[in-house]
């Protein structure tokens, strides 16, 4: 051991840290070379999942024996081998995993119908609609998991009136839902179970905000406060991207007020033309009557004393016609049913606020100036015919030029180059970049610690080593001898800066050995003459 202490004597604290240093850089470089060279390019198997899916998946890969990882508080992340990635997959589609929390008809595969009761086939039968519910939901963009709860009260026999079925939705989204989408889940929930109205769904998202009330839906106009803010919206992104355009993104404020009339009027008419007359029928009758003289008859004329004497006239005969000519008519008209529906807009109150226009002043500070009042009066045009404005109707339209109480900072949307691509990577580039960043900083210590001072080695020559001698007969003889400066412990130095250096070098990486110093001595003490010319020589060649 004593060879070994020696040179760890010898090598100091400062080498031996030095070396330790350089020893643990590499072996964490090869290290890590070989672990990221062995190890497999991961990709992502499935994200966003429910804790039960990422157990079930956890548990299939590793009684495969498939490598993996998981990122996320609760694994919501799984990786595996990129090369594997789709086979994976399907394995686990052909199983139904993941089921995103839900579970469908397939669950009447795995019971046993012969011995389940009719409340066990009833929650099964609960449980499948609102998972294939809830598969279906999730199918639209915007949703990425929903959950679908249904209340189907039961059949009475000896009831008269029945509960109507109601179901309540909650959805995470990816962005927002528009009311058309919103109504498209509230009927295809209503279409997939008997009984159920639209007006009976309720839906919610993750953030607690209420999309649908299912309470009110059967209210008289309770999606009028609906159909205003569809209109309203409707108009206020009309009116913001006509004003944007003039005044600038960013740079106005737009509201709308518009006033409905939900009232729905059904009107009846009857018109009759007295023009439009059409025979209908036409019947005609003729009579023709013949009537005798008085002869013969029995009249108080005749009975009377001296009533038949005298000549009697010859009788007489009437003759009477008598036509009837009956014609029916029919008279034209019109029957109209007219139907106006609610949601008809009873009045429109538009209020437009835009900034000023900002220019460098004399003092090179921005300043504000207000916009003139011809081009707020075309603004003001163009804002009356993109609302349709109706004066007739009470319609009113306000355009104010005030100063903002912030000066607009508008950025510009420029297409990202190259290098704002490289500002902004993605996750995988990160972690490419730290992967690089590490390897060229262990270059770089292999480099500074191990390379390059091998490399001075090799190229540098190895100063002289000092001499200390021993002089006999006193240091003061010598010193006028050969004109060097001794030192207090007896050594000479010669009176040159370089050779002092020489010496401060040496002193700095160690002292020569003792056995060369000894040797050098008895060479001195054998030779001194030889010594001294030596010593002379060096002096004047240096």
């Amino acid at each position: 051991m004593k060879p070994v202490l020696d040179l760890v004597t010898k090598l100091g604290p400062a080498r031996l840290a030095a070396m330790v240093a350089v020893t643990l850089a590499m072996i964490g470089f090869f290290a890590f070379v070989i672990l990221r060279v062995s190890r497999p390019d991961m990709g992502v198997l499935f994200s966003d999942l429910a804790m039960q899916d990422s157990a079930s998946i956890v548990r299939d890969l590793e009684s495969r024996g498939i490598a993996y990882e998981t990122r996320g508080d609760i694994g919501q992340t799984i990786l595996v081998p990129r090369k594997d990635i789709a086979r994976i997959r399907m394995d686990l589609a052909g199983k139904g995993v993941p089921a995103q929390g839900g579970i469908g008809y397939e669950i009447f595969d795995k019971g046993d119908a012969f011995s389940s009761t009719n409340f066990v086939q009833g929650v099964n039968h609960l449980r499948a609609l609102e998972g294939e519910l809830a598969r279906s939901i999730r199918s639209i963009g915007q949703v990425q998991a929903a959950r679908v709860h249904l209340v189907l009260p039961e059949k009475r026999l000896f009831s008269r009136d029945r509960e109507p079925p109601s179901a309540a939705i909650v959805l995470k989204l990816m962005g927002e839902l528009d009311p058309g989408q919103v109504r498209a889940i509230r009927h295809l929930a209503a279409s997939s179970v008997e009984g159920l109205k639209p007006e009976r769904v309720s839906i919610v998202d993750e953030k607690g905000r209420l999309l649908a009330d299912g309470a009110r839906g059967e209210q008289p106009g309770a999606d009028a406060e609906e159909k205003q803010t569809a209109l309203e919206r409707r108009l206020r992104g009309q009116i913001e991207e006509i004003v944007a355009g003039v005044v600038g993104q960013g740079r106005s404020r737009v509201q709308v007020r518009a006033d409905l009339d939900m009232n729905r009027i059904e009107s009846r008419s009857e018109t009759f033309d007295p023009e439009g007359r059409v025979v209908r029928s036409s019947q005609t009758r003729n009579e023709q009557a013949l009537t005798g003289g008085s002869e013969g008859q029995v009249s108080v004329g005749n009975e009377l004393p001296g009533a038949g004497g005298g000549d009697k006239p010859a009788s007489q005969k009437d003759t009477s016609n008598k036509t009837e000519e009956t014609t029916n008519y029919e008279i034209s008209r019109v029957t109209k049913t007219e139907v106006v529906e609610g949601g008809r807009v009873k009045r429109l109150s538009v209020a437009v606020l835009v900034d000023g226009v900002y220019a460098p002043g004399a003092d090179g500070k921005t300043a504000y100036q207000p916009r003139p009042a011809a081009e707020i009066e075309r603004i003001a045009a163009l804002v009356r015919t993109a609302v349709g404005f109706d004066k007739a109707r009470g319609d009113q339209i306000e355009v104010v030029n005030l100063r903002f109480a912030e000066a607009p900072s508008v950025p510009e949307f420029t297409e990202p180059g190259l290098i704002q691509s490289m500002l902004t990577p993605t996750k995988e580039d990160l972690l490419r970049f730290i992967e690089l960043a590490v390897l060229a900083v262990l270059t770089l210590i292999v480099v500074l610690t191990v390379v390059r001072p091998l490399v001075r080695r090799v190229i540098t020559a190895d100063p002289p080593a000092p001499i200390s001698i021993a002089v006999p007969g006193g240091v003061a003889a010598l010193e006028a001898a050969l004109g060097a400066v001794a030192g207090p412990d007896g050594t000479i130095a010669p009176r040159e800066n370089t050779t002092a250096k020489l010496v401060e070098f040496a002193k700095i990486n160690g002292q020569v050995q003792a056995e060369t110093v000894q040797r050098v001595v008895d060479m001195v003490r054998a030779s001194p003459s030889e010594t001294v010319e030596v010593l002379r020589n060096w002096i004047q060649e240096s």
